[in-house]
């Protein structure tokens, strides 16, 4: 191949990135308009009987259908008809992986305005979000109680495969008290102790978040080795256990606030105690990886980073840990284990 083919086909390979956006954009106005919902199985539709639903104009109605089938949403059906395809069924509400929620949580108004902002998180320590809605993402979450709820199962959908993965790859039958610090509604908690019946453990969480808490874990058959406490790990976490689980958490705050939990954690656990951070553990070369791209994401909504192994060290030394090991699991996080220096 020749320099000037090789450039060609750089430039094609770009112009294909430019146009996953245009993908992107496609998928939220089906999303929004809940348009899988509208399909019955694998029964046709006619995009004629579809436009007298929504209100639209018949033939411009076609064509966006036709363009989703393009991207494996939708698929001919005969003249004027389309059918759901199994990719398309997946955005129907409520359906396993909450993608439609997904899809609206992280391409529609709740992070599009930042990405315009984007370079605000270059520029300072602000993330573009703020810039962009002139307040947090948790404090936005709090006005916007709709967003929030597509927020909350888009984390759902989007780390569904990690618990059962984390339960699975690390050995926690050496543990007798876990707490699950940041919890939420204790699912990673309750993979852990059903897979491991010598553990117990603790949920701890903002009261309002562990609210669900009770009937998940009675779903995992754990809710008689399991405790619930409310409270912020910004103030402090219950003390005198094993070890303490923080998944999802170190990723959403900066330097600073991160010390505060790590300090409240060190001093909170029993002498030989450990921590395990669950977190998508960047690899140090080129290699594609999911992590990265969440890295942006982390960057221009929370605040927060993702890291290589030889960050969180560098994390946590100054912390009064020491990390220990990292153990890969079948999914796209791992378990990165420390003790106190």
């Amino acid at each position: 191949m020749t320099t000037s083919e090789r450039e060609a086909a750089a430039a094609s390979r770009l112009m294909e990135m430019t146009i996953d956006h245009w993908r992107g954009e496609l998928l939220l106005q089906a999303a929004e308009m809940s348009l899988a919902d509208k399909f019955d199985g694998d029964s046709p539709r006619s995009a004629k009987e579809l436009a007298a639903e929504y209100g639209m104009r018949h033939r411009e109605l076609y064509r966006y259908l036709r363009a989703l089938t393009g991207i494996g949403v939708l698929a001919f059906a005969g003249k004027d008809s389309f059918r759901r395809t199994a990719l398309g069924a997946a955005l129907r509400t409520g359906a396993p992986g909450s993608a439609r929620s997904a899809v609206i949580a992280l391409i529609g108004d709740m992070v599009k305005p930042a990405w315009k902002d984007f370079d605000h998180g270059l520029l300072t320590p602000d993330p573009g979000f703020e810039k962009a809605h002139g307040m947090s993402l948790f404090e936005y979450l709090q006005k916007n109680p709709g967003m929030a709820t597509f927020f909350s199962e888009t984390m759902v959908g989007f780390h569904g495969r990690e618990p059962p993965a984390v339960a699975e790859a690390y050995d926690f039958s050496g543990i007798g008290s876990l707490v699950d610090v940041g919890g939420a509604s204790g699912n990673m908690l309750g993979h852990v102790l059903s897979r491991h019946p010598g553990v117990k453990g603790v949920l701890y969480d903002l009261p309002h978040v562990v609210a669900d808490a009770p009937a998940l874990l009675a779903s995992h058959g754990v809710a008689d080795r399991a405790t619930i406490e409310g409270g912020s790990f910004f103030d402090s976490v219950p003390k005198g256990h094993d070890a303490y689980l923080l998944s999802h958490i170190i990723h959403d705050w900066d330097d600073g606030e991160n010390a505060t939990i790590l300090k409240n954690v060190r001093e909170a656990m029993k002498p030989g105690g450990k921590l395990l951070i669950v977190e998508m553990v960047l690899p140090e070369g080129d290699e594609p990886h999911m992590g990265k791209m969440l890295d942006m994401m982390m960057m221009l909504v929370p605040g927060g980073e993702e890291r290589t192994s030889a960050e969180y060290a560098e994390l946590l030394e100054p912390n009064g840990f020491r990390v220990t090991r990292v153990v890969p699991t079948d999914s796209a996080v791992s378990v990165v284990e420390a003790v106190r220096a």
